[in-house]
C-alpha cells in the first residue's frame, strides 16, 4: 500500500465516523501504522497534521474558501489574466490541436507515455513534442487506462517511456511547499471551442481556491450554461494540470469527481493546506 492509499483509507474511515471524532491512534491503527509514524507520514504527505488537514475539507471551511474563492478569481480577471498579454510568470501553457489535427486524430504524431506514481495514487501521463496531452489516474488496470489515450489520439504512434514520465511527475506534483520557482509546463489538447473557454478559465483558478460550475459559466460569457460547463470539466483529458478538481457545488459541497470523490478530496485538502501555510501559488498557471 502507497501513502496516498494510505491517506484515501484514512478519509473513508473518517466518512463512516467522523461523528465519532477518532483520535490519532485510531486514525493511525486504519493506515496500519504506529501513531508516531503515521503522525510522521501523513504530516509529509500533507505539510499539516492529520487535524489541521481535516479541518481544510470541513463544510463550512470550504463554504468561507469558497466565497474568498471568488474574490481571488475575480481579481485575477481584473488584473490581466483574460488576455495572454497580460499573464503572470506562471506554471502551465495551453495549446489547442487545429481543426485539421482533430480531424486526423494524431496521425503522424508520436505520443511519449508511461506509468509512474505521484502523490495521488499510480497515473498515466502521455506528452507530444508540443505539451502534454493526457493525465489519468490509474484505478481500473493499465491496459484500460493505455485503451483511453488511444481513443483519445487513434491514429498516433505510441512510445512508451516510463522513465521521461517519471520526470515529468516531478514537475507536475512538485510539493508546493517546498518549490516556488518550478518549470513551465505545456499542454496540447483536443477540444472544441466551448471546452477550451472552460479549460483556460479553469487554469485561471488559483491553487488553494475553489470555485463552482456557475461561476466558470459566467467567467466565459455563459451565464445559463452551468450544466454544459460541467459536461467541459467532465471531459478534461489532464487531470491536475487543468484543475476541475477545484470546482465544486454551490452549496459548498465537493461533489463528483471523474478520477473518485475521494481524490478530489484528497487533492483540495492538499492544496488548501499549503495555502494555509501562507504558500498561495495564484501565479503560477498560465492559460496562453
Amino acid at each position: 500500500m502507497n501513502d496516498y492509499e494510505r491517506i484515501a483509507n484514512v478519509i473513508r474511515f473518517l466518512d463512516r465516523h467522523h461523528t465519532d471524532q477518532p483520535d490519532l491512534t485510531e486514525l493511525a491503527s486504519e493506515a496500519g501504522l504506529s501513531p508516531f509514524h503515521f503522525h510522521r507520514l501523513f504530516s509529509t504527505w500533507a505539510g499539516v497534521t492529520p487535524k489541521d488537514f481535516l479541518q481544510c475539507l470541513t463544510f463550512e471551511h470550504v463554504k468561507r474558501l469558497l466565497l474568498d474563492g471568488h474574490n481571488v478569481f475575480d481579481a485575477a480577471l481584473d488584473a490581466g489574466l483574460s488576455g495572454p498579454g497580460r499573464l503572470h510568470d506562471l506554471c502551465v501553457t495551453l495549446e489547442a490541436a487545429s481543426p485539421g489535427e482533430m480531424k486526423n486524430a494524431g496521425a503522424g504524431m508520436q505520443i511519449d507515455y508511461g506509468f509512474a506514481s505521484t502523490p495521488f495514487g499510480e497515473a498515466l501521463i502521455a506528452e507530444t513534442k508540443r505539451g502534454i496531452c493526457h493525465l489519468s489516474f490509474v484505478d481500473r488496470g493499465r491496459t484500460r487506462a493505455r485503451d483511453v489515450l488511444i481513443s483519445q489520439w487513434p491514429n498516433a504512434k505510441l512510445n512508451r517511456n516510463d522513465a521521461h514520465v517519471a520526470e515529468l511527475v516531478e514537475k507536475i506534483f512538485a510539493n508546493p511547499r517546498d518549490v516556488r520557482d518550478r518549470a513551465v509546463l505545456r499542454a496540447f489538447v483536443r477540444g472544441t471551442p466551448f471546452q477550451l473557454r472552460v479549460w483556460r478559465a479553469l487554469l485561471r483558478v488559483p491553487a488553494g481556491s475553489l470555485t463552482t460550475y456557475g461561476r466558470l459559466a459566467e467567467t466565459i460569457g455563459r451565464a445559463q450554461a452551468a450544466r454544459a460547463v460541467g459536461g467541459a470539466v467532465g471531459a478534461n483529458p489532464i487531470a491536475f494540470v487543468i484543475p476541475c478538481h477545484r470546482v465544486i457545488r454551490e452549496t459548498g459541497a465537493l461533489g463528483h469527481y471523474h478520477w473518485d470523490p475521494i481524490r478530489k478530496r484528497a487533492i483540495v485538502g492538499w492544496e488548501l493546506s499549503a495555502r494555509a501555510n501562507g504558500l498561495d501559488q495564484s501565479d503560477r498557471v498560465r492559460a496562453a
